[in-house]
């Protein structure tokens, strides 16, 4: 038996050495490429050169962490059809991301003064000077993105502690230094070619886990008991309300999807028009793959393990693979959840970087900063965030955490992807559907959206977070409410105060009324024409009429002088 245990912890390490120098060599590879290319946008979007069906692939990577893999198919397993609210949700909500904010966002970002943080692209797209904006949301990204790469973290770290038996916060540390070092090199493109092999590895294993199970598998010869109502999908609480707000819940994590600026940024990135129409069906098909997969998973691992993980329903993945697998293999499809970790955690730490390093750092302590200096802070900065966010998972570490909201991946996922939906999903779809919108209506609706989640979250759902709400459970995930507040707020404050200058309004009918909008050395082209923005142009006519003026006074003093 002993030698049994050995053989699969040897299948397992050698696999997952194998997936380690594979993210490792991606790092390095792009770092001995573009280390020529020393600008911010390289570093922190690819230089807007990204290949669609690698955007995709990353966006969706970046986008399902280890929840997907564990989370999910251990909350259906245990509870059965109810718990896939959240998946449908989720599919709804990125097929409309993909539909109606990635191809507006992508030409928008470009013709705002070609804006490579969402900070940024708020800025120029309301035309300001001022750096409110910029700084509240860059301050919201490092906070929100601590508690989400914790979440990645963490994942790592009860994975390693599950399949080796190694300390938790060992297995933590290791986690974060690697993903340090292939981000540390290779910046964007590292992190959306790791991400891209990361969702090819996800949806392989999850595609032939459920396969192979079947196919080598016997069932329990005595079926366990399901739970109550385990295939009724609209039966979830005690009550009603429990129900409802349940589906509700789900579907509002679809909300999410228009305000994850780890996310979006992959929209921005996308080199061309054509490269978009990919993504857009690579993405939507990966992610409704992923999630229907992920549900397979939990229907077969409740049939074939029986009951024997409810105390533990979130390994039935890991399990699963272990029983259908040899141990080589079973150790590569197990690194699927290795894959999910690690690629949300590297987007979220870039993210958190760029927006200290270009939209803080930058614009307020060195305005003056080279753009290698400012690569250098982001570096220095994912060091710093992934820190932060090794010690919040630490703090729910343990059978008695010193903060229970910590303790669970799928907590820590919960409050910082409500937080990002809140705060940043209405103001992006605002800014590029409405007309109206100010500068003053964006900025307080983020601030408001922010501050609804975290007081609903605190009031009315900690429940849900392991503790007691301050005033009453509602069991209403707080990003409803959120995004509402945010919305409303928007368009209330942009009614009420001064209307958008011809400039703006100008920039937003050019930039939401063009069909193509393409970057070639250096110039933007727009429907086949090169764009020049109005204020450049406006320089240009004035240029070309100094010599003309000056032609003309020379010509009268010739006159004058030949009258003399």
């Amino acid at each position: 038996m002993s030698h049994v245990i050995a053989e699969v912890k040897a299948g397992n390490v050698v696999a997952f050495v194998l997936y380690f120098l594979l993210v490792i060599g991606v790092g390095v590879f792009f770092f001995l490429k573009t280390k020529t290319d020393t600008g911010e946008k390289g570093f922190f979007l690819g230089g807007r050169k990204m290949n669609g069906i690698v955007s995709a692939l990353s966006a969706g990577a970046s986008d399902m962490s280890a929840w997907v893999l564990m989370g999910l198919p251990g909350a259906i397993y245990a509870a059965g059809l109810g718990q896939v609210w959240i998946s449908i949700g989720l599919a709804i909500g990125t097929v409309l991301a993909w539909i109606f904010l990635a191809p507006r966002l992508r030409r928008y970002s470009i013709l705002a003064q070609d804006s490579i943080t969402i900070p940024q692209y708020l800025t120029n797209r309301f035309k300001s000077k001022r750096k409110e904006l910029q700084v509240i949301c860059a301050v919201i990204f490092v906070i929100v993105y601590c508690v989400y790469g914790a979440s990645s973290i963490k994942a790592a770290g009860t994975l390693f502690n599950q399949i080796f038996g190694l300390d938790e916060r060992i297995a933590m540390l290791i986690s974060m230094i690697i993903i340090i070092a292939y981000l540390f090199l290779g910046g964007f493109n590292a992190v959306c070619w790791t991400d891209f092999f990361q969702g090819m590895i996800m949806l392989a294993a999850l595609m032939l886990l459920p396969i192979v199970s079947v196919a080598v598998l016997k069932a329990p010869e005595t079926a366990s008991a399901l739970p109550d109502n385990f295939w009724n999908m609209f039966a979830i609480g005690d009550n009603w309300w429990s129900s409802l707000a349940t589906i509700l819940t789900g579907l509002g994590w679809g909300l999410g999807y228009f305000g994850m600026p780890h996310i979006v940024v992959r929209y921005m990135s996308i080199k061309s028009e054509k490269e978009m129409k990919k993504s857009q069906i690579v993405g939507s098909t990966w992610t409704i793959l992923i999630l229907t997969f992920a549900t397979v998973v939990a229907l077969v691992g409740r049939k074939y393990l029986g009951a024997s993980l409810e105390d533990a329903s979130s390994t039935v993945f890991i399990t699963l693979a272990q029983k259908a697998f040899p141990a080589f293999i079973g150790g590569l499809v197990i690194t699927a959840i290795l894959a999910a970790s690690m690629s949300t955690a590297d987007s979220q730490l870039l993210a958190s970087s760029s927006a200290f390093a270009s939209d803080i750092y930058k614009t307020t302590i060195r305005q003056n900063a080279s753009e290698k200096e400012i690569v250098w802070v982001g570096r220095i900065v994912v060091i710093a965030a992934s820190v932060v966010a090794f010690f919040i998972a630490f703090l729910g570490f343990g059978d008695k955490p010193i903060v229970p909201a910590f303790s669970t991946i799928m907590t820590l996922v919960s409050a910082a992807w409500a937080a990002f939906g809140a705060a940043f999903g209405p103001v992006l779809l605002l800014s590029l559907y409405n007309r109206r919108v100010n500068y003053k209506g964006a900025t307080a609706g983020i601030i408001v959206g922010f501050v609804v989640d975290i007081l609903w979250m605190i009031l009315f759902n900690m429940e849900y977070y392991g503790m007691k709400s301050v005033a009453v459970n509602t069991e209403l995930y707080e990003i409803i409410p959120g995004f509402i507040a945010g919305l409303a707020t928007i368009l209330l404050v942009s009614h009420f105060t001064e209307a958008p200058s011809k400039e703006i309004t100008d920039l937003f009918d050019r930039a939401t009324g063009a069909k193509s909008v393409e970057t070639e050395a250096g110039k933007v082209i727009v429907d086949g024409v090169e764009y020049v923005e109005a204020a450049e142009a406006e320089r240009e006519i004035a240029e070309e009429a100094v010599p003309a003026s000056e032609d003309i006074i020379a010509a009268e003093a010739s006159a004058a002088s030949d009258e003399e």
